[in-house]
């Protein structure tokens, strides 16, 4: 499932001195100090005190990114990763932003069975092999649900002007803590003068 070239230069930063906890089940963080008002608070809070029900019960992957979604002037380009053969599909229509406009992206997500911890999106923009833009978000800590779950990243301004104008490449990638990979891929994406 993952597209990316020889050196990866897409990773997260990594917090000084921090070292992820031990992984613990869902059934563990249940009965984890249950005396504890605020920690009974947090883990209602990500889902963990209901019956877990599993979306996709073939599919054992704890995140399942459904789609990448591009919200600008009122206009809502959704992108979908949720197979391969769907990132494969993204290779011939690429993403088409218009120069000078605000836009933000949204991520659109399941997890399922276990909860998931430090999710960061990372992202970068080349264009002709050269690092044009670099984004980290971090998204936060998820307990299983049934339904999608999301997280808007802050807006961004495209490029303007003749020279901005052209192809890019972009590359996505969904970690965690843990430094799983729950997808990296690479998509398309052009700078015209206006929407097409």
């Amino acid at each position: 499932m993952s597209q990316q070239d020889n050196s990866d230069d897409l990773v997260a930063t990594k917090t000084e001195n921090y070292v992820a906890g031990n992984i613990k089940d869902i059934g563990e963080l249940r009965n984890l100090d249950s005396q504890d008002e605020s920690l009974n608070r947090w883990k209602e809070s990500l889902g963990l005190n209901e019956e877990i029900k599993v979306r996709f019960p073939d599919d054992q992957r704890t995140v399942i990114v459904q789609a990448l979604v591009m919200q600008s002037e009122g206009k809502e380009i959704v992108m979908d990763v949720s197979t391969p053969q769907a990132i494969k599909n993204l290779q011939d229509k690429p993403l088409i932003i218009k120069e000078g406009v605000e836009y933000a992206f949204k991520i659109k997500f399941v997890v399922q069975r276990e909860m998931v911890t430090g999710l960061k999106f990372l992202q970068q923009v080349k264009r002709v092999g050269l690092p044009m833009d670099k984004l980290e978000v971090m998204c936060g800590s998820y307990g299983p649900k049934f339904e999608d779950q999301e997280r808007v990243f802050p807006s961004n301004s495209a490029p303007s002007g003749f020279m901005a104008r052209g192809s890019y490449t972009v590359r996505s990638k969904f970690v965690d803590d843990d430094n799983n990979v729950h997808l990296d891929w690479v998509w398309p994406m052009e700078i015209k003068k206006e929407w097409v």
